[in-house]
């Protein structure tokens, strides 16, 4: 034995033997984990069924519509259902459950998320025309459906959280992580989403689990819908922390509103970098107050200069 095929044996030896210390990281389940690639071909799969015109699966060479989409069914279906077996006995409820009776629950979830397809499009095309209506820069609503992040984020959001409200464990949230990975945009599967939402930019949304969003709502960049403190951890688990955005209601860049108390009321409009953690009434204009800047020559005594702000200052995009 060479001296490199030494140092291998030695490294495995020591880190099989750390494996035995009984940690989360060490626990091997006695059953399989979620594949993250799947679950990725599955998103794609149910975009080209969700936008038949816009996205094809490259696979099928049929021009028959009904002929692909009962294929790509078929193939959801299967791989699905296969998923939702490999997380099922996450759910205690289920962890003791026979084979066969995790694999006809999980046979049954998939159809009754898949009965929801016109919904969530239903959902989308209002998320479509709204991005139209409020984006001057869109040329189309085409260009909507293949380019904007911030509609594919609400896409897969809604998605996962039919899959959520099923109490389908891991593979919502794996879902939504991969949007968040692919946009910036960090939708929390919990979430509950009105129609006609419409989301500019996008980077460094955050929007949490328990947050509730009415119906025309618009929101920029740099926005986050979050939790006063989660610094009671697991205790604060099923309560509301994230707010409540009602209807027609506008939010600019860099906003923060924080609070499962907090409720922002119709037709609100929530000025750029405003940090909000008690409720809004209906109908209110919010904007920060002037901010100042100092500026430092050297040695000399800082100089302070005061923003001008005039009535359009909130409105920062």
């Amino acid at each position: 034995m060479d001296i490199t095929e030494e140092r291998i044996n030695n490294l495995v030896d020591t880190i099989t033997s750390d494996y035995e210390n009984g940690r989360a990281i060490d626990c091997i389940k006695p059953f399989k984990h979620p594949d993250e690639d799947i679950l990725i071909n599955i998103i794609s799969q149910l975009r080209s069924i969700i936008f038949p015109a816009h996205f094809r699966t490259k696979t099928l060479k049929s021009c028959t519509l009904r002929n692909n989409t009962s294929m790509i069914l078929e193939d959801i279906i299967y791989n699905l259902t296969e998923q939702i077996k490999r997380v099922l006995r996450y759910n205690c409820e289920y962890e003791n459950n026979c084979d066969e009776k995790i694999a006809y629950k999980s046979r049954e979830l998939t159809f009754a998320f898949l009965e929801k397809i016109p919904k969530i499009r239903e959902y989308i095309e209002t998320d479509v025309q709204a991005a139209f209506d409020g984006d001057p820069a869109a040329f189309s609503k085409d260009e909507i459906i293949f380019s904007y992040p911030g509609l594919f984020a609400i896409f897969v959001n809604r998605i996962a959280h039919e899959l959520f409200l099923l109490k389908v464990p891991m593979i919502p949230r794996i879902m939504t992580e991969y949007a968040h990975s692919k946009t910036g945009i960090d939708i929390h599967p919990g979430a509950s989403i009105g129609k006609y939402f419409f989301i500019d930019h996008g980077t460094g949304i955050v929007i949490g689990e328990t947050t509730e969003i009415g119906d025309n709502v618009k929101i920029y960049q740099g926005v986050t819908l979050g939790a006063l403190s989660t610094r009671g951890g697991q205790s604060l688990k099923n309560k509301k922390r994230h707010p409540t955005i009602e209807d027609n209601v506008t939010i600019y860049s860099g906003a923060s509103i924080l609070g499962g108390e907090t409720v922002v009321g119709k037709n609100v409009v929530i000025g750029g970098n405003a940090f909000i953690t008690k409720s809004v009434s209906s109908g209110a204009r919010v904007s920060i107050k002037a901010q100042e800047l100092n500026f430092k020559y050297g040695s000399s005594k800082p100089e302070k200069k005061e923003i001008e702000q005039d009535e359009t200052w909130f409105y920062i995009i």
